[in-house]
């Protein structure tokens, strides 16, 4: 009697358990199908949501004045203007100043001044260094003949990298478009964050402080910390190609790679400077060194205006998530690449703080 009871209590979950199997087998397939169909958009798509998470307080104000779709227009126009002409001049000097190197190599004019006195002076690889530039000048063929296989792998990722250039370009304008779009339908977007959060969360105020957490977590970043790079790097950039320096395209790139990772591109623009003042007359000279000073150190003057601080991220996570995402994804990675490892480390320790405080509460909770 007990069992066929028994058996008549587990007879209905079988179809269930095989109903279920089915559900997140097709579950499955769905998500599988769209992220075959959004892989190759995914960097993207990634760069016009922070766009427009970043966008958003801007387009809130100008909505009000002018309506929701002319704000999204406005917005989009003059982003793509704001981004197109100077990712412009900047591809087009580096694509000119690689053309420079590569042909100056290939028929042998190009001309390398001799070592510094100082850097045989360096401990460990002075010496080589020392040796190897003295060979390049007297013999640039010999030299690239012992060296050429030692620099065949930077010069293909470097070669790699500037043809990635133009299609960053063409990216960030796309980008710059879809974010138009989205902060267009910021309502529903924010709505659909939420629900999504609170079924992960299983709860809706804590899946509202995520999304707050994430915001501002990317306004921080991308405002805070890319966003003035991005304003440090073209100001140093107009005084390189005011000048005329040579690879000033090149220069303003590391510029703002330097000013990612918050180290002072001082560190470059006085080298520059030096060149500059041995090179041209005074008075250009001073005035260049005057715009350059000025310009790196605006930094200090930027992070109040466009947030009070840039973030409370650690830097090495910037500088991972810079390094990483210009691996992965070319210029485009280098702007996405830092706040998305910073979006995921602020969730991690909200999560890892949260656990902690779950487990504090069981510990001081009434003995048994």
């Amino acid at each position: 009697m007990t069992s066929s009871a028994s058996n008549v209590d587990l007879a209905p979950s079988r179809p269930s358990i095989v109903h279920a199997a089915v559900q997140l087998g097709l579950v499955a397939l769905l998500v599988y199908v769209c992220a075959r169909i959004i892989l190759p958009f995914m960097g993207i798509l990634l760069w016009s949501v922070i766009l427009a998470v970043m966008l958003h307080p801007l387009h809130r104000r100008l909505s009000g004045r002018i309506g929701n779709r002319w704000s999204a227009f406005l917005i989009g126009i003059v982003g793509v203007a704001v981004v197109l002409v100077p990712m412009f001049v900047v591809v087009t000097s580096l694509g000119s100043s690689i053309y420079w190197l590569v042909s100056g190599l290939q028929n042998h004019s190009l001309t390398i001044p001799p070592p510094p006195t100082w850097l045989a002076d360096l401990p460990v690889v002075g010496t080589k260094l020392s040796e190897g530039w003295s060979l390049t000048v007297a013999n640039l063929p010999q030299a690239l003949r012992q060296y050429g296989e030692m620099l065949s792998k930077p010069a293909a990722w470097l070669a790699s990298f500037a043809g990635g250039l133009a299609a960053g370009g063409l990216s960030f304008v796309l980008s710059i478009t879809i974010a138009a779009v989205l902060v267009a339908y910021a309502r529903g977007a924010a709505a659909f964050a939420l629900s999504l959060l609170e079924l992960v969360t299983n709860s809706k105020a804590r899946g509202a402080r995520l999304i707050h957490l994430t915001a501002t977590t990317i306004r921080g970043v991308a405002v805070g910390v890319v966003g003035v790079a991005v304003i440090q790097s073209m100001l140093v950039g107009v005084g390189f190609f005011a000048i005329g320096v040579p690879a000033a395209g090149a220069l303003t790139l590391v510029t703002f790679l330097l000013a990612v990772v918050q180290i002072p591109p001082l560190l470059l623009t006085l080298p520059v400077m030096a060149y500059v003042f041995a090179t041209e007359a005074t008075t250009p000279a001073i005035i260049f060194a005057i715009w350059s000073l000025i310009a790196g150190l605006s930094d200090n003057l930027l992070k109040p205006l466009m947030l009070g601080r840039g973030s409370d991220v650690p830097m090495p996570v910037i500088l991972v998530g810079v390094i990483g995402g210009m691996i992965a994804d070319g210029l485009l990675g280098i702007f996405v690449g830092p706040v998305l490892l910073a979006v995921g480390y602020v969730l991690l320790m909200e999560w890892l703080q949260q656990r902690s405080l779950e487990d504090g509460r069981q510990i001081e909770g009434p003995a048994p």
